[in-house]
């Protein structure tokens, strides 16, 4: 046996964010519903970690109702990780919660991995409209370096979220997805963060360093796509006639 059998080599870091709005209007089965999606998923998402000899999955958690705030102070690894259900009630500060999320965006903050880590995958889910003033807070989002080059997907839980504001935030229409019923929305959550665990953990084999441009730019493009997909073979018409 060579000395080299004996190292364990680091693996990097891939950030799954989870964003939810816990509004007064999220009140019922629509955070029922959101509880037991993340809940159920967990072990789904501890599997491709342990799995990944490269990658090592971490959680973090902001919720956003009358102002923000973070499940834990710092990401969780994913075999580690209890969720902890949410409750809702209050406004919908979003623009206080993409500050908070810029700030953790940073080498400094939730990305000071020693290693390395791979571009983040940030998955919103909220119900309504915005109750502060956003467009600040979502332009300063933009200008950070790992919001840029993050997989990011939202979720517009009825019929009355606003779909334009998920739109600026991901950049992208196909990946924004609208649900109305709990179980259209525990099944887009599980298809959703799994998907973008899968995709977001893939090694680029360009070493210890940061994924490099082409390589983040071709994550997206595979999340993108396969969420277009699975939006194509998953209409249901029940959500779409009697849902929220």
């Amino acid at each position: 046996m060579s000395i080299l059998d004996s190292v364990s080599i680091p693996r990097r870091t891939m950030v799954l964010f989870f964003l939810v709005d816990t509004s007064g209007s999220m009140d019922g089965d629509k955070i029922g519903a959101v509880n037991e999606a993340i809940r159920e998923v967990l072990p789904e998402i501890k599997a491709i970690s342990a799995e990944n000899a490269d990658a090592l999955i971490k959680i973090a958690v902001l919720d956003f109702s009358s102002g923000a705030r973070w499940l834990y102070n710092t990401p969780i690894e994913a075999d580690q990780f209890v969720w902890n259900n949410l409750e809702a009630g209050g406004l919908t500060d979003l623009g206080v919660a993409f500050n908070m999320l810029n700030d953790k965006l940073s080498r400094t903050q939730f990305m000071a991995d020693a290693v390395g880590s791979y571009a983040p995958a940030i998955f919103m889910m909220s119900d309504g409209e915005p109750t502060d003033e956003y467009k600040k807070g979502l332009a300063e989002l933009r200008r950070n370096k790992w919001f840029k080059v993050a997989i990011k997907v939202a979720v517009a839980i009825g019929s009355d979220a606003n779909t334009e504001i998920l739109k600026e935030f991901t950049g992208n229409d196909e990946c924004v997805l609208t649900v109305r019923t709990p179980a259209s929305l525990k099944k887009m959550i599980r298809f959703a963060s799994v998907t973008a665990s899968q995709i977001g953990s893939k090694s680029s084999g360009v070493g210890l360093g940061d994924d490099s441009d082409a390589d983040t730019n071709q994550k997206a493009a595979d999340f993108a796509g396969q969420i277009k997909t699975f939006q194509q073979d998953s209409i249901d018409v029940d959500d779409v006639q009697n849902g929220w």
